[in-house]
């Protein structure tokens, strides 16, 4: 897909004319990355807007131990690291690409230039931090008053949501997650993720392959919930 199509499809650059989706996209730099390969680190000056053209990034809360937090991915159409951005601050997680992904890269300097020319813009952009601000808020709430079983049926449903295909009371998610990926999306060790799995797999809810996770039952997923 052509930078200026893909721009189209994205909320934030739809209030455009053609002519300045023109100059956007001749500003966009392409990079590809490799699965596991780091984009930025937390700490790091936030120089660039990420936009992803096809793949799968996520974006990780690291800890002193080596631990790790996975707050949410992003997959094609979507955009990341305007915070630092908009605030000069640095970067305020670690950005890494779960499969080979290739993405598009706006400077600094031409992001706000675009925003200052954009009203509308700026209120795609308040609009999207409030959100994500939410997600956190709700990320905070699911460790605070859900057990592990109760947060990891959560998690699996809303990634079906999100990169699956529902058929039914079905929904089958291809997307190349490790048990140790989904074990820091909802606070808990890997070795609880897999007996939590082997529950799952035993009670015929969700079939498992390696590359393709597939929710046999939502709705009995989806009571475990409460």
């Amino acid at each position: 897909m052509e930078a200026k199509d893909l721009l189209t499809k994205i909320p934030l650059f739809q209030t455009l004319t053609p002519e300045d989706l023109e100059d956007l996209a001749g500003l966009l730099r392409f990079q590809k990355v490799r699965a596991g390969e780091v984009l930025f680190r937390k700490g790091s000056e936030g120089t660039t807007l990420y936009i992803i053209q096809k793949g799968c990034v996520k974006i990780v809360l690291p800890s002193r131990l080596g631990d790790e937090m996975i707050i949410t991915l992003f997959t094609a159409g979507e955009f990341f690291g305007e915070l630092s951005i908009l605030d000069g601050m640095p970067r305020s997680a670690d950005a890494v690409a779960v499969e080979p992904t290739e993405l598009l890269l706006l400077s600094r300097n031409d992001f706000l230039h675009f925003l200052k020319k954009n009203d509308a813009a700026m209120q795609d952009i308040l609009g999207c931090l409030s959100a994500r601000l939410r997600k956190t808020d709700d990320l905070l709430e699911d460790s605070s008053f859900l057990n592990i079983p109760a947060r990891f049926a959560k998690k699996i449903i809303q990634l079906g949501e999100m990169f699956g295909k529902k058929d039914g009371n079905t929904m089958e998610i291809h997307l190349r997650l490790t048990q140790k990926d989904l074990a820091d999306m909802v606070g808990a060790t890997r070795e609880s993720i897999n007996k939590e799995l082997r529950v799952l797999r035993e009670k015929n809810i969700i079939y498992t392959d390696g590359k393709v996770l597939r929710i046999n039952d939502v709705a009995r997923l989806s009571r475990r919930i409460r």
